[in-house]
């Protein structure tokens, strides 16, 4: 009796030792988004015994049993999904928003109305050389705005590629990782501390990568995953590519196309992602490849108004009007003229020294039209603003879903600070308990072998 005792105390007392390290675990890790809580299995020992064919069972203490780590997959997916959304509108947001910032500090609109008003200054007083001197001046302004303008989305452009080669580079780093995690997964023994280490390694990988591309994972008996990429188009029968199949990982590559936007090829699929930061710089690319295609319009309205001007017109001198800009669209527009006198506001055949701005009006009219390039420029700028403004009141929606997400993971796999520290004092009297079972035993073993 007293040496089973004894062995009871004793597996007592290592069982609640190593429930107060794990514990003491959890608490160092509280504030490690990558560590799931962990909790010991113990289990009722029972030791049997058979004498002259008759069994008999005994209470034997507790055994330790495997360490469980909390972790539901549905609630996984949604916190991943609806990161990868919030992800993708992130992106989308800050791409558009350095191409708003660009479009204002080129100052083209102003540029405009400044050109236009310029002209309509001339109406009062046409042969005056400050007045030709100071529309000239305006229109090479204009000109270097629109470059400025041009520039700064295509920086914005190329800031966002840039995004896109990174994550290329780290989403493959992640789903290398992942397939050495998978082999790692087979060697280790369920339920030991090694295995928890590894899904949470497994977990934080599956999350870097649902940052960059919404994924679909499965696993298997021993936790290794299998992930795929949710893509558009799919593969027949598939959802998406694979990226991750046991222990092997498959390349993804990105492409930049001539007009700058971007697509992917993975297990020889090109496809568009469906969610993450990565379709939210894809969106960002398809975007900027249209404002840039309508500030190039707006250039070359600009300039095709002014030249068509110039051409109907006469200079100071009389002379036929020369164009006002050379080039074709936003990056190349220039001023042509070299000279205030030059500015054709005469109708074309006027005698030199006309102060007939017949031709001056059709000019002023032309810039300022309901179709002309003062109005497309506010409607690019209006529409580029409303487009963020939508983009953020989706991404607040999409965040408070997301922080749902993500407090109910927490609930289920996080520390509570407060219910470790309880089940350590508790674990401590549990220790404390066994030992003195233990002391009780030796007491007792003691004083049965001091009878006579």
């Amino acid at each position: 009796m007293p040496i089973d005792l004894i062995s009871i105390g004793q597996s007592g007392a290592r069982a609640a030792r190593a429930s107060i390290e794990l514990t003491a675990q959890n608490i160092a890790n509280a504030a490690n988004p990558d560590y799931v809580r962990r909790s010991l299995q113990l289990e009722e020992f029972v030791a049997s015994a058979v004498i002259d064919f008759t069994s008999s069972d005994a209470l034997s203490g507790v055994r330790v049993g495997g360490i469980v780590r909390p972790g539901s997959a549905l609630l996984q997916t949604r916190a991943r999904d609806s990161a990868a959304d919030v992800a993708r509108a992130d992106q989308d947001i800050a791409a558009l928003r350095d191409a708003e910032l660009a479009l204002e500090r080129s100052g083209l609109f102003r540029g405009l109305v400044d050109f236009e008003a310029s002209l309509t200054l001339l109406e009062s007083d046409p042969t005056d050389p400050a007045l030709r001197t100071g529309a000239v001046e305006t229109a090479r302004q204009l000109a270097v705005s629109f470059q400025s303008a041009q520039t700064g989305l295509a920086n914005a452009q190329e800031l966002t590629q840039s995004g896109v080669s990174v994550g290329v580079e780290e989403l493959n780093g992640a789903a290398t990782e992942l397939a050495r995690i998978n082999l790692e997964l087979v060697k280790v023994e369920p339920g030991s501390a090694a295995q928890a280490n590894l899904f949470d390694a497994r977990d934080a990988a599956l999350r870097d990568i649902s940052s960059e591309f919404s994924l679909s994972a499965e696993f298997d008996d021993r936790g290794r995953a299998t992930v795929r990429l949710l893509s558009n188009p799919a593969p027949a029968g598939e959802i998406g590519p694979a990226l991750v199949d046991g222990t092997s990982a498959n390349a993804l590559t990105s492409t930049i196309a001539a007009d700058g936007t971007a697509s992917f090829d993975l297990d020889g699929l090109t496809f568009t992602p469906v969610s993450g930061a990565m379709a939210g710089r894809v969106s960002a690319l398809n975007d900027l490849r249209g404002r840039a295609d309508t500030l190039d319009a707006i250039a070359l309205s600009t300039i095709n108004r002014a030249n068509d001007a110039q051409a109907n017109g006469a200079a100071l001198d009389g002379s036929p009007g020369q164009p006002l800009f050379s080039g074709t669209n936003a990056s190349d527009i220039a001023l042509a003229l070299t000279d205030g006198d030059q500015l054709a506001l005469a109708p074309l055949g006027s005698p030199p020294g006309s102060r007939d701005t017949t031709n001056l009006q059709t000019l002023v009219a032309a810039i300022g039209a309901d179709d002309g390039p003062i109005a497309a420029t506010d409607d690019l700028l209006l529409s580029l603003s409303s487009r963020i403004s939508g983009l953020e009141t989706t991404r607040e929606g999409l965040s408070i879903i997301a922080g749902s997400a993500a407090a109910d993971l927490l609930r289920e796999t996080g520390v509570d600070l407060d219910q470790e520290a309880a089940a350590l004092i508790r674990l401590q009297q549990a220790f404390e308990a066994n030992s003195r079972v233990i002391q009780v035993a030796n007491d007792i073993f003691d004083t049965i072998l001091g009878l006579n």
